[in-house]
């Protein structure tokens, strides 16, 4: 990957701001995991924003230490004009100077009204939206993704589309997704990548976003109610938490039976056959387990996002996934 020299060129009055946009499993948090390894001496805060009760994606950043804000809120644009301008300016305010901000959303947030925010309040004066980066997943991507307001948005808005994972499908899929990305925006700026590994001058400090293009919508958006688009596009976040290993073979059964409205999973898994802490991502109907070494208290945090989830029955279902139940638990005075 190029490495980012552009810290001279970046104005010092104001700072510039990237906005990481893109549907479920498009590679968002990989994308930003590149921009911190390979920024150099550049000093980048991070904007991480979670859709559900657990906080699962500053877990699988490389280490940014203080210079990480959170909003969990839900969704990112639902905290127009409130959380979301407060943590900005608490990055603003800090006694060591940031270069950079760069804002991962989740992948059922509309960039419109995050775009609003920097635009349509104090913002506009104290930082400049500098690129706001589209992430495509083509392997996965179906058009049926556009009945979300929030996906299209994603792709109308976006300054940048970088199709991510083309080594997962043949070169004409990708050459049939970039012509219907381009029926959906002519004249789109598209990058393919993989492994989200891209040239960072590509995409920041690329002065792409015009403030003018727009000002008609600001005052339409106004008007909006934010909280209203998730329920609209009925998505649903399931979260499940325990202290109780998992049984391997009891979640993958578990996944083989996954309802096909799930959309994207992701999460911390503590399984009794091992000593490691495994990393679970579910894209689509792609699967992956990476292990690292635990360095905190061992548990299970997992999150399923998806259309008309059935919260109830899915927490039951991973609850059938512990290798002991309670009254097993019970009779062996087994403990964790």
């Amino acid at each position: 990957m190029t490495q980012l020299e552009i810290n001279e060129q970046i104005p010092k009055q104001v700072m510039p701001i990237t906005i990481i946009t893109g549907f479920l499993g498009s590679g968002k948090t990989t994308l930003l995991n590149q921009i911190l390894k390979n920024s150099q001496d550049l000093k980048v805060a991070v904007l991480v924003n979670e859709f559900g009760d657990i906080d699962i994606d500053s877990q699988l950043l490389i280490s940014v230490d203080e210079d990480m804000v959170q909003l969990s809120n839900g969704c990112i644009c639902c905290t127009i004009n409130s959380g979301l301008v407060e943590a900005v300016c608490k990055v603003l305010e800090r006694e060591t100077p940031v270069d950079y901000l760069v804002i991962e959303t989740t992948g059922v947030a509309d960039p419109l009204p995050i775009i609003q925010t920097f635009l349509g309040t104090k913002l506009r004066e104290l930082t400049r939206l500098d690129s706001i980066v589209t992430m495509v997943d083509v392997e996965n991507f179906i058009p049926e993704h556009f009945n979300s307001d929030a996906a299209l948005h994603q792709i109308i808005y976006g300054d940048i589309i970088l199709l991510n994972k083309t080594d997962l499908v043949s070169p004409e899929r990708v050459d049939d997704l970039e012509n219907y990305i381009n029926s959906i925006k002519q004249a789109a700026r598209i990058i393919r990548c993989q492994y989200g590994q891209v040239p960072l001058p590509f995409i920041m400090d690329v002065g792409y976003t015009n403030p003018d293009v727009f000002a008609g919508m600001l005052e339409t958006q106004d008007k909006h109610h934010h909280s209203d688009h998730l329920a609209n596009d009925g998505f649903v976040s399931v979260s499940f938490t325990s202290t109780r290993p998992f049984s391997l073979t009891k979640f993958q059964d578990f996944l083989d039976n996954l309802p096909t409205n799930v959309f994207r999973g992701k999460g911390i898994l503590w399984f009794w056959e091992s000593q490691l802490k495994h990393i679970f991502q579910l894209s689509g109907k792609r699967c992956s387990l990476d292990t690292q070494t635990w360095t905190t208290v061992r548990s299970n945090q997992i999150v399923f996002i998806g259309r008309n989830l059935d919260a109830k029955q899915l927490r039951q279902e991973l609850s059938r996934c512990h290798q002991f139940d309670m009254a097993e638990l019970s009779a062996s005075n087994w403990s964790v």
